[in-house]
This record gives structure tokens, C-alpha cells and sequence, in this order.
């Protein structure tokens, strides 16, 4: 295992930790989000940071590094909203349901919430190591500023494309939007913890 995945394990055990006790805290209340509001949780997330960043100010005082996180779960949470939505209808009277019929549960249990978080982040993941193989990790030279501007610039384009009811004439869609803000958070997470351990 390279360094780049052992500190991505670590991250990531950090950020199911914390999906998994929130689903069992609330459910799977973030359901009931269409796609557009989950992107614009995690722009509120984002743009934050970016303010904290250029004014050095923190009045709330969550940390960056919870941002970041949730940023990681608003975008997994979104790749499974986009899955289990995929092919679904809303019916005259509001109820979601499958083209023969079955209706799309809001609520799901909690082995299933991490199964569909595991192999949304899986996929992700072998995405990273795809593109980090690729570009020999230059994501190490970058400033974590850069990433937050490019994580806000993926969110702009994911919202256009929202806008534009999902079509695209040369783009890759929401989907690789998603899985780049993860990615490019996990990077910052790495980075950050990096900075606070000094190695």
C-alpha cells in the first residue's frame, strides 16, 4: 500500500465514522434533498472555507478540517441520491416511484446507507489512484487554497449543469464533479493533517 492510500484510509475512516453515527442519529433524513441542494450544501461548505482563508477570520469557530469532511459526505450522499433517483418518476400526487411501479423508500437502513456510502467512495477512490498514477501526484505541491478554489470551480460547473437540466454537449456530467470534490478534499484533509503532525 503507498503512503497516498494509507493516508486516504485513515481519512476516510475519519469521514464513515462520522456518516455512519450521524445515520444513526437522524436516519437517512438527507433523502428527502434533490440534487441542486445537496450541491449547494456543499458550496456554504466551500465558499466558507474560501472565506476563512482570505480574511484569516473564524467567528463560529468549527474547524476547517469538519468542513472538508462534510464536503467528502454531501458528495457521497449525492452520488447515492443520484443512483437511487436515476430512473425514477413522481407520480400525480408527489409519491417517487419505479417505472413498474415500486415505490423509492426515503428512509434507508443503516446497512444499507453504508453499503451504498462504501462503494460510492470505492469507486472514487480508484478514480484518485487512476489520476494520481497519471499526474505522479502533484496534488502534493499544491496549496490547499488552490484546492478549495478548484473543489468551488467543480461546484459551479455542477450547478450549471443542474441548471441546464443535466444536459452537457462535451462534459462528464454531475457524477465526476462529485467524485473530484472528494477527492480534492481528501487531498486538503491529508494536507491539513499533515501541517497540524508536522510529518
Amino acid at each position: 500500500m503507498t503512503k497516498t492510500e494509507k493516508e486516504f484510509e485513515q481519512e476516510i475512516k475519519v469521514c464513515r465514522d462520522i456518516y455512519e453515527k450521524k445515520t444513526r442519529d437522524y436516519g437517512t433524513s438527507w433523502r428527502i434533498m434533490r440534487l441542486p441542494s445537496l450541491t449547494d450544501q456543499i458550496f456554504i461548505k466551500a465558499n466558507r472555507i474560501r472565506s476563512i482563508e482570505e480574511t484569516g477570520e473564524n467567528k463560529i469557530g468549527d474547524d476547517v478540517r469538519g468542513e472538508y469532511i462534510a464536503m467528502v459526505n454531501y458528495a457521497v450522499m449525492a452520488l447515492i441520491q443520484q443512483e437511487l433517483e436515476n430512473g425514477k418518476r413522481r407520480t400525480e400526487n408527489g409519491e417517487r416511484r419505479t417505472e413498474n411501479g415500486e415505490e423509492v423508500p426515503m428512509e434507508l437502513p443503516l446497512e444499507k446507507a453504508l453499503e451504498l456510502y462504501d462503494k460510492h467512495l470505492g469507486r472514487t477512490v480508484r478514480l484518485m489512484l487512476d489520476k494520481n498514477h497519471d499526474y505522479g501526484e502533484a496534488w502534493r505541491q499544491m496549496r490547499v487554497s488552490s484546492m478549495t478554489d478548484l473543489i468551488l470551480m467543480k461546484l459551479k460547473r455542477i450547478k450549471q449543469i443542474e441548471d441546464n437540466d443535466g444536459h452537457t454537449e462535451i462534459s462528464e456530467g454531475v457524477e465526476g464533479g462529485y467524485m473530484d470534490i472528494i477527492n480534492y478534499s481528501f487531498f486538503c484533509l491529508i494536507k491539513l493533517r499533515e501541517k497540524e503532525t508536522g510529518y
